[in-house]
């Protein structure tokens, strides 16, 4: 499960709702958290971090709250907003479009609206699929068998 931003930056609309409709439909049906962590097979400190904004969720998370809490899909259907706001705010997964990568040389960063960039970055995927299945198989005798009986 990935962390929210920095507490710095404020939480988004689609977020904050989430964090809402679970806290509400929580409290609805007479559910601890915990009692609800126990239901949905995450941790109470998972339930409470995701309420509170320390933590965004997961599909996953999302699609069992709503069945252990009878939403009607709400938490899920909220999902694919929260999930663009977690991808734009997790800075591990590099630069956003149009962003500068200070690690990386201009002309190793592709624009991924071209078309040929786009077809370029697959060729060059193929290519190192190839090596990697063209590696051979190390030589010698295969390990001991672990304990057979």
């Amino acid at each position: 499960m990935d962390r929210t931003p920095a507490s710095s930056a404020a939480p988004s609309a689609a977020s904050r709702q989430f964090r809402a409709e679970l806290r509400r439909w929580r409290t609805r049906r007479g559910l601890t958290q915990r009692a609800l962590a126990e239901r949905v097979r995450f941790s109470r400190e998972t339930v409470a971090a995701v309420e509170s904004g320390r933590r965004f969720g997961s599909p996953e998370f999302a699609v069992r709250c709503d069945e252990v809490l009878a939403t009607g899909g709400r938490l899920a259907e909220l999902w694919p907003q929260v999930a663009a706001e977690q991808l734009a705010a997790d800075g591990r997964r590099g630069p956003r479009l149009g962003e500068v990568d200070p690690a990386g040389p201009p002309a190793a960063r592709r624009d991924p609206r071209d078309p040929q960039a786009v077809v370029a970055a697959i060729d060059e995927l193929r290519e190192l699929i190839g090596q990697v299945l063209a590696q051979p198989e190390p030589e010698g005798p295969p390990p001991p068998a672990a304990n057979r009986r």
